[in-house]
């Protein structure tokens, strides 16, 4: 069973490569709390600082991926440089998603743990660094198609810190995380979602939380307000989107907004469009 097209298919995934090429000496990257950052090492060595308290000696080729990238730093050696592709990536047009967020705030993975990818890099190295018509669209394509084998590899190689993409992960847990995502208007309680998983009420709500680090209503509220910010996005009224997320009323959807995000709908509207 596909586990990240429903969610792509909600959020959806748009990178923009916006260097591509040698660099040397330093480099400064502003903090983006709106997209994430990608910095693909060909051949280096590179040097990361402002990700963690200690300097990141990257030493061979790697994927460099910060879902919510603080100012940040490239440092590569000024006399041989260093080959890297850099990138954003945004899903459904915010900063908060339940893929990213899913994530801890620094993953590197090396090239050579990514099996399968080289004809995906071949294709990428090959655009990145020769001069073609429809460079920059055939760019962004193949990076979106990157991005998605890392969320594959980080499900698979249990690098989550909770969130989604580890509940996903759970055999059991993801049959009640994909009846939530396909219809988060349906009525759902504890024992609903624990017969779906195959458990007992008691078991699945320990496991639930163990894995995802929230409760099962916890998660349902979140879903239920990250569909509806999307729908407003889209420009649909209040009352219809507050129907299509399994709340009663406009006034009961707005309420559920304040309680979560400290704000209206409406105003979480405004506020989105000053960023």
């Amino acid at each position: 069973m596909d586990r990240l097209t429903p969610l792509l298919a909600r959020f959806s995934l748009h990178a923009g490569v916006f260097y591509t090429g040698n660099i040397c000496g330093i480099h400064d990257f502003a903090q983006d709390r709106a997209r994430g950052h990608i910095h693909l090492i060909r051949q280096g060595p590179v040097r990361v600082m402002g990700v963690k308290t200690v300097a990141l000696d990257i030493t061979e080729p790697s994927l460099l991926f910060l879902p919510r990238p603080d100012t940040h730093r490239l440092v590569a050696d000024d006399r041989t440089g260093a080959d890297v592709v850099c990138a954003t990536v945004q899903f459904g047009g915010g900063g908060h998603n339940p893929m990213t967020d899913s994530l801890p705030d620094v993953v590197l993975v090396g090239l050579a743990q990514l099996p399968g990818i080289e004809p995906l890099l071949g294709l990428m190295f090959d655009e990145a660094f020769a001069v073609h018509d429809g460079r920059q669209a055939a760019l962004d394509r193949l990076c979106e198609v990157l991005m998605i084998r890392l969320l594959r590899h980080c499900m698979a190689q249990g690098l989550t810190q909770g969130g989604t993409l580890a509940g996903l992960a759970d055999a059991r847990l993801a049959k009640a995380l994909r009846a939530i995502h396909d219809d988060p208007a349906a009525p759902r309680d504890v024992a609903d979602l624990a017969t779906l998983a195959g458990m007992s009420r008691a078991r699945f709500a320990a496991r639930f939380r163990e894995v995802t680090g929230m409760t099962p209503a916890d998660y349902v509220t979140d879903w239920r307000i990250l569909t509806a910010q999307g729908l407003l996005r889209q420009g649909r009224a209040i009352k219809h989107v507050a129907t299509d997320v399994g709340y009663g009323s406009a006034s009961a959807l707005t309420r559920a907004f304040v309680r979560k995000l400290g704000c209206s709908p409406s105003d979480w509207l405004k506020g989105i469009a000053t960023v």
